[in-house]
């Protein structure tokens, strides 16, 4: 197993394993769809998402609260506009 297959598992785990089921759901299913095609640079982006605590990923996923512009990246920004499949 490569290094970047190690930390796609590593983080595919991390997504399905929040804390709370709607964070699994949203970061899960992104995880899902789009881990197998990130680059390096994408996962490392990807994991400092997984590293926001989930109170902070809901406000931001509900408009409660903007990103904050210091952590905005083309992940995130992917992230906030997907829409999980039922």
């Amino acid at each position: 197993m490569t290094e970047l297959e190690r930390t796609r598992k590593r983080l595919h785990y991390r997504a399905w394993h929040r804390g709370t089921k709607e964070s699994d759901l949203l970061l899960g299913r992104f995880a899902d769809a789009h881990l197998a095609t990130m680059t390096a640079e994408q996962l490392a982006d990807f994991e400092q998402v997984l590293d926001r605590i989930d109170p902070e990923l809901m406000d931001w996923f509900t408009g409660r609260e903007p990103v904050p512009a210091n952590l905005r990246s083309p992940v995130l920004d992917q992230l906030m506009t997907f829409k999980p499949a039922p």
